[in-house]
């Protein structure tokens, strides 16, 4: 690779410098980054900034916008987002963390889930169909000759050194040779694509160099340098948010008043981090929020950042109304003022209510919440999973979590 020699302007060491809150820039750091930003400036040609997307789920939750507001702060300086949705890719299925083989996506399934996104997406970034790419677009035309090719420029050194096949490996748990396609394809995408960053999460590490290797193989000078982005934990502050976990996954589609309570439930030492990885708050800002922590209530603090995230994506009314529900439920322990109701006629498990409302996703999550004394009857805690609903003792207020009610009813 060829290196510039030309000596770097300090604006943008600046610029760098704040682009690169809360990432790893592999490899050179914010140097690297710093001369990137400069180059483009002397040629006046914007970045291409990429950014992969599978579309494995069709629901976008608070940890996806982490890198899609990285891109925001890239497109607010004029560079261009290269949005790529992996069409091909996700009919593989990516490995990234697992300890077995992931199950693939049809194309119908793909083509389904990728629908919803945009819309999604939108919310944090601008998107522009110019700026959309499906890897299926090439990827569906390579031929054998193509697939050989492509292959010689990585060895199974390379591949075996990421942690997840490494570890499986020596667990003797199965590998099929399909998976090892998915971060070659990954990486040719970036020689298509040309682009100059890429963002991911931080278990996208192999990926992602791996792109930069590909594109020096196919021979670009100045490849790719990779940013890589905190996997933000949910609810619980122990597991990446996942929809895995619905019960500690905060989708940005969600219910004002739901996603302004599951913020209101993170733990207090997750608090700097969201407020750092989901505002906008400056450096400075962040720095104040983490003085205030031993002087202010904790509550008080994501009551904060509550209305600050539902508000970006719900409205200032919406955040509003949420707040005043939360108050008025959470900590005045009254019942919200529009709950839904439904009418029973026959006696009915709890489980069949629960699920038909959907008031969890599973039975799985209904067993966790009674577990954990998470489900009410009139304020009561049912202990039991097969309660049945009498019509003879209806009306009854059922509460399923902190925030969900509904209201049975003859």
């Amino acid at each position: 690779m060829e290196q510039t020699t030309e000596k770097l302007e300090e604006k943008y060491i600046e610029q760098a410098k704040k682009l690169g809150r809360d990432c790893e820039i592999l490899p050179g750091g914010v140097e690297e980054l710093a001369r990137k930003l400069q180059n483009s400036a002397k040629k006046g040609i914007p970045l291409k900034i990429k950014l992969g997307m599978d579309p494995s789920r069709p629901d976008l939750h608070l940890g996806h916008t982490v890198v899609m507001r990285k891109i925001r702060e890239f497109q607010k300086l004029g560079h261009t987002l290269q949005l790529l949705v992996g069409g091909a890719t996700a009919m593989i299925g990516d490995p990234s963390g697992k300890s077995d083989t992931r199950p693939a996506l049809t194309k119908e399934q793909v083509d389904e889930n990728a629908k919803t996104y945009f819309e999604q997406i939108s919310k944090v970034i601008t998107v522009n169909s110019e700026n959309v790419y499906n890897n299926a677009d090439w990827l569906h035309k390579l031929n054998l000759p193509d697939m050989l090719s492509l292959c010689s420029k990585v060895t199974v050194a390379q591949i075996m050194t990421r942690d997840d096949f490494n570890a499986r490996y020596k667990a003797g748990t199965p590998i099929a040779i399909h998976e090892f396609f998915y971060p070659l394809l990954q990486a040719y995408d970036s020689v298509v694509l040309d682009c100059d960053i890429e963002l991911g999460g931080t278990d996208q590490r192999f990926n992602t160099l791996l792109g930069r290797d590909m594109q020096l193989a196919y021979g670009k000078k100045e490849p790719q340098i990779v940013m890589l982005l905190p996997l933000l934990e949910g609810t619980d502050g122990v597991k990446k948010m996942s929809k895995s976990f619905p019960e500690h996954c905060i989708g940005i589609c969600d219910k004002p008043s739901d996603m302004y309570g599951k913020l209101m439930s993170i733990p207090d030492e997750l608090i700097v981090r969201y407020f750092s990885l989901l505002t906008d708050l400056s450096n400075e800002e962040i720095e104040e929020i983490k003085k205030s922590l031993t002087t202010t209530n904790p509550r008080d603090l994501k009551m904060r950042l509550g209305h600050l995230i539902t508000e970006m994506y719900c409205g200032k009314d919406e955040a509003d109304k949420a707040e005043a529900e939360f108050v008025n439920v959470v900590q005045n322990k009254g019942v919200p003022s529009d709950i839904p109701e439904i009418h029973l006629t026959e006696n009915k498990a709890l489980s069949e209510i629960v699920l038909e409302n959907k008031l969890v996703e599973s039975k799985g999550e209904l067993k966790r919440l009674i577990a954990q004394g998470g489900v009410k009857i009139n304020d009561e805690k049912c202990s039991d999973i097969n309660y049945t609903f009498d019509t003879e003792k209806l009306p009854l207020v059922l509460k399923v979590g902190k925030r969900k009610f509904l209201k049975i009813s003859k």
